[in-house]
């Protein structure tokens, strides 16, 4: 009893200690749900209209491209500003996109082009919302605490990922896509009420110079990604992941419906299983709190391994309990990287380090979706599921012999000169 309550302890130590922090993950429950929830009725809408696979995939380049222009600039402008005022403004500018669509589909006068130029505009807003959300957690929770809190939101995003789709998928079959658009435009209620309820003198200070100048401060942040070999790889490597491996908001639908003949049902059900592998992994993650690159190294690998296995299935049941496998893969590898990015950046550094983390998931994303998108029009999502595990485990080849490489070359330099 007295271990599972020590492991308890450590689980959930930023919400017991942190009131800011308890606040904030309140808030998060009901706007993640929400998030998942219009997320789920974005892509399934769209195909229902079009009954295309490429538009499916046109939908994610509206989501990402915003992040491909905006993402490594909205970090210098992150580390300039207040990043619990930032997120007042950029939920609420979110809140406002959601309302636009539950109006346009609940009326029936939304057609594709709508939906997409949704997603590109929310996508713009999350330039600057996501630093500044992952900064505001280090303000809330401090250094010590900061892997708990990265696992712990972590869970709260995939617990969103169960409960969003699960309830979307079910308003979708009764009511139609309009009414999650709406639930989600309500959300973010409740986290602005969070935000503006935080007591600012709690926040641990953080450690900023001169604000910077855009242009100057962006080749700043990527100067110092460059010259630091885990965090070039954990981009490197993330990069990947985000483009291929974790686009499941084009894979799994196309999974069920094109090549298993299913409904949004399926659909649902193997968002929810990944979603639930992924909460389980976040919190043991939060239970361990800490960061270690070969834990890193083996769940990226053991999520390739997985999508290789789906390949051949044609079992809705075997692919979701392998789907929530590959959740726990996904936390696990995700969690490590973002508690590792952080801890080894420094304060006035880390909007812009943050906004690369960012970049990473979303600059090939798109161009990812269009490709699994091409690759199940000409053959199936089975094809996909293939080609992506198979780049996912060749870029941790890479990125390890990178590391080894510049491991060498540093064990090198440190060798004292020897005149003979």
């Amino acid at each position: 009893m007295t271990r599972q309550r020590a492991i308890r302890d450590r689980t959930f130590a930023s919400l017991k200690r942190h009131y800011n922090y308890r606040l904030f993950f309140a808030g998060q429950v009901f706007s993640l749900s929400g998030t998942w929830m219009q997320s789920v009725a974005m892509y399934w809408l769209v195909l229902q209209l079009t009954h295309s696979a490429f538009a499916v995939g046109i939908l994610s380049l509206s989501r990402f491209a915003p992040s491909m222009i905006f993402a490594p600039f909205a970090g210098t402008l992150a580390d300039r500003l207040d990043n619990r005022l930032t997120l007042v403004w950029t939920q609420a500018a979110q809140m406002v996109v959601a309302a636009g669509l539950a109006v346009l589909a609940l009326t029936g006068n939304i057609g594709a082009w709508e939906i997409d130029l949704a997603a590109a505009l929310a996508g713009t807003v999350l330039c600057l919302d996501s630093p500044a959300r992952q900064g505001l957690t280090f303000e809330m929770v401090g250094r010590d605490e900061l892997p708990n809190a990265i696992a712990l939101n972590s869970t709260l995003f995939n617990a969103g990922r169960v409960a969003g789709p699960a309830v979307g998928g079910t308003l979708i079959a009764a009511f139609g896509s309009g009414w999650c658009f709406a639930a989600n435009a309500g959300s973010f209620l409740a986290v602005l009420a969070a935000l503006l309820l935080m007591r600012a003198d709690e926040l641990f200070p953080l450690d900023r110079r001169q604000p910077p100048r855009l242009l100057a401060g962006t080749r700043e942040g990527l100067a110092f990604a460059r010259s630091q070999p885990l965090i070039a790889a954990s981009l490197i490597l993330i990069t990947v992941y985000a483009s291929l491996l974790f686009n499941v908001d084009v894979l799994l639908p196309l999974l069920a419906n094109q090549t298993l003949h299913r409904g949004a049902g399926t659909f649902a059900l193997f968002t929810a299983a990944f979603g639930l592998g992924a909460f389980s992994g976040a919190l043991s993650v939060a239970a361990r709190g800490a960061s270690r690159w070969r834990v890193t190294v083996l769940s990226a690998t053991g999520l390739a391994v997985i999508y290789l296995a789906i390949v051949p299935l044609t079992s809705v049941a075997v692919i979701a309990v392998l789907l929530a496998a590959g959740g726990v893969m996904f936390t696990i590898l995700t969690a490590n990287v973002n508690t590792r990015l952080q801890l080894e950046t420094p304060d006035w550094l880390r909007g812009r380090v943050l906004s690369l983390y960012l970049y990473s998931w979303n600059a090939m994303a798109p161009l990812g979706a269009l490709f699994i998108a091409w690759l199940c029009s000409v053959e199936s999502a089975r094809l996909a599921f293939g080609v992506v595990a198979v780049a996912g485990l060749a870029t941790v080849g890479v990125v390890q012999w990178r590391l080894s490489h510049a491991s060498r070359r540093e064990l090198a330099a440190r060798q004292p000169t020897t005149n003979v």
